[in-house]
């Protein structure tokens, strides 16, 4: 049995992630604004980009990225957000303006009683943080996300 095979995606730090050919670079909306986008691409290096607003996220499907975040969802206590927490219509109508084009991935206040909400929304993948790091029972933690996400009306 080898070593697992990982993608590894560093998060802002683009020119790092140049330097050590990571697989992927997830970049907020500040870290964008000074990313050198052709460098990255040239690097064949995926981009993921961090969404709150329908402007950014007009942004970000005109840059044609491996994947959109949209988010937050709900409120979150990892970070402080500067817009509103979307809501699940809001996530449902950002969807549609993506319109399957690219991978999307929910994020923000996400926990097992409100995953299944957000899932069935159709989204590619859901971010969870504290769900897991703060489980008193890690592995039955992620069975029942397990469970969410095998599901989907």
């Amino acid at each position: 049995m080898g070593v697992p095979a990982v993608q590894v995606f560093i998060n802002d730090y683009w020119q790092l992630a140049l330097d050590l050919g990571t697989y992927g670079i997830h970049l907020g909306q500040d870290d964008l604004k000074d990313a050198d986008l052709a460098a990255i691409a040239n690097a064949g290096i995926r981009l993921g980009v961090s969404t709150r607003t329908a402007e950014e996220l007009a942004g970000a499907l005109d840059i044609a990225p491996s994947y959109i975040a949209i988010g937050h969802i709900y409120p979150t206590p990892t970070k402080d957000m500067p817009t509103p927490p979307q809501g699940i219509d809001q996530l449902k109508k950002h969807l549609a303006t993506v319109g399957g084009r690219f991978p999307t991935v929910a994020i923000g206040g996400i926990d097992l009683k409100r995953a299944p909400d957000v899932w069935q929304t159709g989204v590619s993948a859901v971010a969870v943080v504290r769900a897991v790091t703060q489980s008193a029972d890690l592995n039955r933690t992620l069975e029942a996300f397990s469970d969410v996400f095998k599901a989907r009306r």
